[in-house]
């Protein structure tokens, strides 16, 4: 894959150039602020794009901007955002669009190598991957239950929040890949979803269940 990294450590870009390129992904970019990240991602296209939340000048929310004017030029430029701490508000405001190509990870998260590239992965191909602190998180902000969903249910669409295949759902459940196919098919039918949504189902299925702050009742 070809990727740009953006984040204003240059200790954090070259370690994780380095990462990247051991496991055999081409580092086309690696800049340490906002407007650098858009212009990088307008020039290369990369198949997916790192980005810390803070950069200059204030350290606050720079990257996300960025990453924002990104999705606007190309709304499903892959984005994988990276964070010392959850900001919830951030990671909401992330996923309004609705949009797959996205993740948002601690970066403690980055020490589990495989994990991380298996992020990286699913955010360039479309997928959404969200860290399990990050949905806690959102789940506990909001006092709206999507009052529908089952206590399974609830737990097959927290999994999928977290970026897993149906395979891994089943697996973490101790369940068939029938049962999960399902209780998946429920869930669209449940938040209105239907086969003929022009964008990806469980994408949205996903926001709006963090949204509503539901968890299982």
């Amino acid at each position: 894959m070809r990727v740009v990294i953006a984040d204003d450590s240059v200790l954090l870009r070259e370690g994780l150039a380095l990462l990247l390129a051991e496991a055999g992904h081409e580092v086309v970019a690696a800049v340490g602020d906002g407007p650098s990240l858009v212009e990088a991602v307008a020039e290369h296209r990369p198949d997916v794009s790192l980005v810390d939340v803070r950069m200059p000048p204030t350290h606050t929310d720079e990257g996300l901007r960025a990453a924002f004017e990104v999705r606007n030029a190309d709304p499903r430029a892959p984005l994988l955002v990276l964070s010392q701490y959850v900001e919830v508000t951030y990671a909401d405001e992330l996923l309004a669009g609705g949009e797959g190509g996205l993740g948002y990870l601690l970066k403690d998260r980055v020490s589990d190598v495989d994990d991380f590239l298996d992020a990286l992965v699913t955010v360039a191909a479309g997928g959404t991957v969200l860290d399990p602190m990050v949905v806690r998180q959102l789940m506990g902000r909001r006092r709206d239950p999507v009052e529908t969903l089952t206590p399974r249910e609830g737990e097959v669409l927290a999994l999928m929040a977290q970026g897993r295949s149906n395979a891994a759902i089943a697996r973490a459940l101790v369940v068939s890949g029938a049962a999960v196919e399902k209780h998946t098919q429920r869930i669209f039918a449940k938040l209105g979803l239907h086969a003929d949504e022009s964008d990806h189902r469980r994408v949205l299925a996903v926001v709006r269940y963090l949204r509503s702050g539901s968890g299982p009742r």
